[in-house]
């Protein structure tokens, strides 16, 4: 019998929770399955950055005004770079070693809240200065991703947002307008390219990272805005077919061959020191093209505009904080995250990382409205313009599916080994299972 990667996905996950309760008699409650401590609130807590390099910098200078706030209490930072994140997670849950607080974002909560790894936090928010200051979009997405009721299990930080960055210089020599629909972003990509002289239209991920980027071009110009219809996912609709296989036939069309291999880092420097004319990448890559191109030379849109005048996208991930079951000093963790998603730290974090801030104070903050790119999304989400596809988060098979199931069939599909149809039909199938496992759990 053939076992698919995400049944072993599925049993891993199984194992990590066997594996964390038989540790329960012996374990030193740094696994998930100790119920901790409050802890005195003062020592050394351990935090877990999901995202560790890129935002290092920012965390490095929140930790330090936390520590002048609170010297009695040490912040040991961990940085996790963000495509290990949940197999580390996993690791510790099975084996020992949780932090006290960890980033984590919706993509993979469900996988983390079903091994019964987080302390639920919405008495303690209830309770603290961040009662009402929090974007109820963001608490609903945590909620619904956390798929036990109207328990948080982690305090949403910040929400991105898909942006498509183009080189203004190069669209004006070009003699192009703004990529606003699809029809011109195609046009553009075309127009851009000069192969031999190593000038490209676009660039296309295909890489760790690639899958939602990919779902993102499909629904955009599909136009479905549903991602189930009763049971069964509507991934693989031929309108989503029709759309992918457009979008997968610019690699190495419009696209350097390289992007084959391209997770976001590689493909962000490849645009930041080229001459490539377009980038789908969120917001949080602002910085990175504001200081390698400088603001004359690149914007950052929201995603193209269909051919029904509606601009569809599917859902991006809050991220959060997370307090950990095993941790034994909890009180002092809780006054890390609080902190951290207070209105001061909370903007400062969102304004390095160019990201939407999940404080409603910071949310009003002026560097807002003076990042285009920043406020463009964030009308873009509020204004009725914008149609959100709710991705299933809420599936602890979610992050294995859209990762490590299906990055390599996507590259497949970038080299023609296997057609859209293909691509599209093998998730589809995997989604319904797992939706309908999920179901027949009671939810």
């Amino acid at each position: 019998m053939t076992i698919s990667k995400t049944q072993r996905g599925r049993a891993m996950a199984a194992m990590s929770l066997t594996a964390a309760l038989a540790l329960t008699a012996t374990a030193c409650g740094d696994d998930g399955s100790g119920t901790g401590n409050e802890g005195s609130g003062k020592g050394e807590i351990t935090f877990w950055d999901n995202n560790g390099g890129p935002r290092t910098a920012i965390w490095t200078e929140i930790i330090k005004d936390f520590e002048k706030k609170y010297p009695d209490i040490k912040v040991k930072y961990v940085p996790i770079p963000i495509a290990d994140v949940q197999s580390k997670y996993d690791t510790a849950i099975a084996g020992g070693g949780l932090p006290d607080v960890g980033g984590v974002g919706t993509a993979y909560l469900a996988n983390i809240v079903s091994q019964e790894a987080l302390v639920p936090v919405t008495d303690r928010i209830k309770e603290s200065s961040l009662n009402g200051k929090l974007v109820q979009t963001m608490v609903d997405s945590v909620k619904d991703a956390g798929g036990r009721g109207d328990d948080l299990y982690s305090v949403p930080t910040s929400a991105n947002n898909g942006a498509l960055w183009y080189r203004t210089d190069l669209f004006e020599a070009a003699n192009l307008e703004a990529p606003t629909t699809w029809d011109s972003f195609y046009t553009a990509a075309d127009k851009l390219t000069d192969a031999k002289n190593n000038k490209f239209g676009y660039t296309i991920r295909g890489g760790a990272g690639s899958i939602a980027q990919a779902l993102d071009a499909s629904y955009g110009q599909s136009g479905i805005t549903e991602f189930w219809a009763g049971d069964k996912t509507t991934l693989n609709d031929p309108k989503n077919v029709a759309a992918l296989e457009k979008y997968a036939a610019l690699f190495k069309k419009t696209t350097p061959a390289a992007d084959v291999n391209n997770d976001f880092t590689k493909m962000v420097a490849q645009w930041d020191t080229g001459t490539i004319g377009m980038l789908s990448h969120n917001l949080g890559s602002y910085q990175d093209h504001l200081k390698a191109l400088g603001a004359e030379k690149f914007a950052g849109i929201p995603a193209p505009i269909g051919a029904g005048g509606t601009r569809v996208q599917v859902s991006n991930p809050v991220d959060g904080l997370g307090l950990f079951r095993a941790s034994e000093n909890k009180t002092a963790a809780w006054k890390f995250i609080e902190f951290a998603a207070s209105h001061e730290s909370n903007s400062k974090w969102n304004e390095a990382a160019g990201a939407i801030p999940a404080n409603t104070e910071a949310a009003k903050d002026p560097w807002i409205s003076k990042t285009e790119p920043t406020a463009l999304a964030a009308k873009a989400l509020t204004d009725g313009s914008t149609k959100i596809v709710q991705l299933p988060y809420y599936l602890p098979d979610w992050n294995n599916i859209s990762k490590a199931d299906n990055e390599p069939e996507f590259q497949k599909l970038l080299l023609g080994k296997v057609t859209a149809k293909q691509f599209l039909d093998k998730m589809a199938d995997e989604l319904n299972t797992a939706q309908k496992e999920w179901k027949d759990l009671g939810h």
